[in-house]
Formats: C-alpha cells, sequence, structure tokens
C-alpha cells in the first residue's frame, strides 16, 4: 500500500493514515496532545493554556476568488488557534519556492499575508525559506504554526445531549470557489472562498454563552467535521436539511459537478455545540459580525450515534463521512 492524494483529502482514509502517524506513546505532559487529533495542541505552562497548531498549504491555484495561498496560510493556522479557544499570539511562516517563482507573484502573497495577520491580531515572530529546482514542486508551499492562549479550552469532542448545533455561515464555499476557478468556469463574483480569520467572531461568541464543542469545517467539509465530532463525544446529532445555510450559486454549482457542498472545505466557518440556554444568545453574537451575518441553528445532540440528516421533504439519511474531499489541492 502506498499514499495516495485521498490520504490527505481528509475523511475516513486521512484518518487511516493519521492513525498511523500518531501511534506513539502519550508524552504531552499532561496537555492535549497528538493522540486526541484535535484542531491543535493544549500545553500547560505555569497558569496559562498555551495552544500550539502547525499547517502546511498547498492550495491551486494560487490565487482564486476571494483569496490566495498567502491568506489562506495565516487564516489557517489562526483558526484552529481559535477552534481551541485559543487567542493567536505568535505565527511562524516556512515557505518553499520554486525556482522561476515570480517575485511579483511572491510579494502578492506576502502583502496577503500581513493584511490577515492585521486582522487577526497576531504577528510573524519566525520564518525560514527554501528554493528548490524548477520542477520539484508547484510553485510555492507555506507551512505557518501558531501559539495562542486560553481562558477556557474548547474541544471537538465535547458535544453534550441537549446541546444546539450552530453553523457561522454558508457551507461549501471554499472549494467551489476554488474547483471552479481551477477548472475555468466563467461564474463572475458569484462563487468567493470564505477565507478569513474567525478569532474575533470566536471571542464574540465565547464571551455570550458556553461552548460544548468547535470544529471548523475544512477538508472534508461539514460532513467531516460534524461526524468527527459526534463519534468522538459518543452522541447522536440530527440536523435539519431546511436550515443549513448554502448559497444557491454555490449549490448550483454542487448539482452541476456532482458534488454535496456539505463535503468540501470551507475556511472561515465554525461548526459549534452550545447548550439549548446560550443558543440564541450565541447565535446573536455570531450574527453581529461580519463574517458571521449567515449564522444558523442547524441541529441538536441527542442520545446515540451517527449524524441524521432530516431532509426538506420529511425523509431521514445518514450524513455518512465523507472518504475524502472531493476536491483536492484546496488548502
Amino acid at each position: 500500500m502506498k499514499v495516495s492524494l485521498m490520504h490527505g483529502a481528509g475523511g475516513e482514509v486521512m484518518g487511516e493514515l493519521l492513525r498511523t502517524l500518531t501511534n506513539v506513546r502519550n508524552r504531552n505532559a499532561g496537555g492535549i496532545g497528538l493522540e486526541a487529533l484535535d484542531d491543535g495542541a493544549v500545553i500547560p505552562v505555569g497558569e496559562y493554556q498555551l495552544v500550539f497548531t502547525t499547517d502546511s498549504h498547498v492550495v491551486r491555484p494560487l490565487f482564486f476568488p476571494g483569496g490566495d495561498i498567502g491568506r489562506l496560510s495565516i487564516c489557517g493556522t489562526v483558526n484552529d488557534l481559535a477552534m481551541m479557544g485559543g487567542r493567536p499570539l505568535a505565527l511562524s511562516c516556512g515557505m518553499i519556492i520554486e525556482e522561476g517563482f515570480a517575485i511579483a507573484d511572491l510579494e502578492r502573497i506576502v502583502r496577503s499575508m500581513d493584511e490577515a495577520l492585521t486582522e487577526s491580531g497576531a504577528h510573524l515572530v519566525t520564518g525560514d525559506t527554501k528554493v528548490m529546482e524548477r520542477g520539484a514542486l508547484d510553485g510555492i508551499v507555506i507551512n505557518t504554526s501558531g501559539i495562542g492562549i486560553a481562558e477556557t479550552v474548547v474541544r471537538d469532542c465535547g458535544l453534550r445531549e441537549g446541546d444546539r448545533i450552530l453553523v457561522s455561515g454558508t457551507l461549501g464555499d471554499h472549494g467551489l470557489a476554488v474547483l471552479t476557478h481551477r477548472e475555468g468556469f466563467d461564474l463572475g463574483e458569484q462563487i468567493r472562498s470564505d477565507v478569513a480569520p474567525l478569532w474575533d467572531l470566536v471571542e464574540g461568541a465565547l464571551a455570550a454563552g458556553e461552548i460544548h464543542a468547535m470544529k471548523d469545517p475544512t477538508r472534508g467539509g461539514f460532513a467531516s467535521a460534524i461526524n468527527e465530532m459526534a463519534k468522538k463525544s459518543g452522541v447522536r446529532v440530527t440536523i435539519d436539511e431546511t436550515a443549513l445555510p448554502v448559497r444557491r450559486s454555490v449549490r448550483s454549482a454542487g448539482e452541476m459537478l456532482g458534488i454535496d457542498p456539505l463535503e468540501v472545505a470551507n475556511e472561515g466557518k465554525v461548526v459549534m455545540g452550545v447548550p439549548a440556554d446560550d443558543a440564541d444568545a450565541v447565535l446573536a453574537s455570531l450574527r453581529s459580525h461580519r463574517y458571521g451575518k449567515d449564522a444558523a441553528i442547524v441541529g441538536r445532540v441527542t442520545a446515540g450515534s451517527r449524524v441524521i440528516l432530516k431532509t426538506t421533504i420529511g425523509g431521514e439519511r445518514f450524513i455518512e463521512p465523507p472518504m475524502g474531499d472531493p476536491v483536492p489541492r484546496v488548502c
């Protein structure tokens, strides 16, 4: 058996690879470490909870409607910190650049990174650059790592019976924006990536009410994220299809391409599990933010297992975890 593209696309196949890579003894000194397969690690340092995460970015094309690999690399790491309740403080950046890469494109990427850093309130504090010979890679690969401080650590395994499931906005935007642009479909500005730094939105939600679980639905999309949250928490989640926010343009593009918008990556959304008594207050907080104006309560948590979709015609079906994201090279 050899590594395939599916092993990097989120979903069940990637989970198999991660289980191989993380088959190590827990040595995290009392924190939340690699074996938890959460959005980051939590390391207790005195009275502080240090959140640490890392991510590599290989999107193609490098520039797409609504963003580029530079903005994506910063937002991806900032959001992984935010999903665990971590205020982003400092990031590192490692770039591997192909010989012949246009300096003007590199400057554009760096400017985009700086804008995203400014918006998130974090700082780039260290980095590394390597240049590979022409043909050794596809333009540029960017790795970013980040550290943050959490007053209250939030995990993706914390769903409880009675919780409401919230999403902070429309689903499927990023994956369909990248794919349609890559394939040359001229859709104008109808589909744009949602890539955005979410700490400010998450901070407001944390102040508005209790949040039991959070995850950003990146590779594998909402379907992968909600299944992982339900499985780790040992609960059943029922989703109302009529409540799911999906743009008409995204839904139409998905139907044309045979792709479920719930299975493609988002880069500026969060899925939350919130106690029923706090759901309205957290929803109001999300909707008051520019990145959460389309937020919605989409489901509830009960005893049992699996993720169930109540369809628009009144039936029920499973939302299965995808084998992998149907749109490769999107983050």
